[in-house]
């Protein structure tokens, strides 16, 4: 079991060459990568897409990515001699007119705008893509160890709220054939006591108690509820991502739950109802972070 938040940082390096990728992933439905990428490293995005896409099948991942070039030929110093010959001639002319002092310098030269720029050559996009496939596999796995880590832990607190729900529903199991004959005995007694020690129709009593236990009877949602129980472990057990039916057992949970509350006529029965919707709210509440 997995949990679907958690945290992964990749690098990778080569020849001066370095891609850094951060991974952040919470909570979603479906799976979502959101790509945070210089404009001019756009074309990584279906690299890193895949590497996530790969090992991630559910949650919102934000993946940071940064490049650095540290090579010796990672920048060119580029001079523009024409407009250099130009400033130098205007300098010379101004010396000349207005009888000025000359510094006009090789320093004040490189100083002056547009004559000299620094350019970027455009790296080999094979080379780059590769370096950013290593870093999102390392950053994927660090987030994927994280998440399980807090997956046990969602795991450790399924167990336990599964093993309360069932226990309670053995309570229900044991209570719920007692709650007929309590009505029935009670009916007796209140029939007797209105009748003045009369006795009352049997057979009409009767009549009463069997729509009565038809009624209340809560049999089928206990039967339910267990199967559900059964499958809700097993998941739990599995390998694959178990987010999605784990999420739809608990809704059928608490439409057993909630039959089984609307039959009750039953102050002790009610009282294990409630518990047990408690218990199946605490799971729907870990499931929201199940991979």
């Amino acid at each position: 079991m997995k949990s679907m938040t958690g945290y992964g940082r990749g690098v990778a390096t080569r020849d001066g060459r370095t891609v850094s990728v951060e991974l952040k992933s919470v909570n979603n439905r479906f799976l979502d990568v959101s790509c945070k990428l210089p404009k001019s490293l756009a074309y990584l995005e279906e690299t890193v897409q895949k590497g996530v896409k790969q090992k991630i099948s559910r949650g919102n991942v934000d993946v940071f990515l940064t490049y650095e070039n540290l090579t010796e030929s990672s920048k060119k110093v580029n001079i523009d001699k024409a407009l250099a010959a130009e400033y130098v001639a205007a300098a010379k002319t101004l010396r000349a007119e207005f009888r000025l002092e000359d510094d006009f310098d090789v320093t004040a030269l490189l100083r002056t705008p547009e004559v000299v720029s620094v350019s970027v050559p455009e790296d080999s996009r094979e080379v780059v893509a590769e370096l950013t496939k290593l870093a999102v596999e390392q950053a994927v796995e660090r987030l994927e160890n994280m998440r399980k880590t807090e997956g046990d832990g969602i795991y450790a607190d399924l167990t336990k709220l599964i093993g309360n729900l069932e226990k309670l529903l053995k309570q229900a199991v044991i209570r719920a054939p007692q709650v007929v004959a309590d009505y029935k005995k009670g009916l007796i007694a209140r029939v007797k006591e209105l009748l003045d020690g009369y006795e009352p129709d049997e057979s009409k009593l009767l009549n009463e108690v069997a729509f009565f236990a038809d009624k209340a009877d809560v049999n089928e949602e206990i039967s339910r509820l267990a199967s559900h129980i059964g499958q809700f472990r097993a998941i739990c057990k599995e390998n694959a991502p178990q987010g999605r039916r784990l999420d739809f057992l608990s809704q059928e949970m608490v439409r057993e739950v909630n039959t089984m509350g609307s039959k009750s006529n039953d102050i002790t029965l009610t009282g294990y109802v409630v518990a047990m919707k408690n218990e199946v709210e605490k799971i729907k509440e870990q499931i929201r972070n199940v991979e």
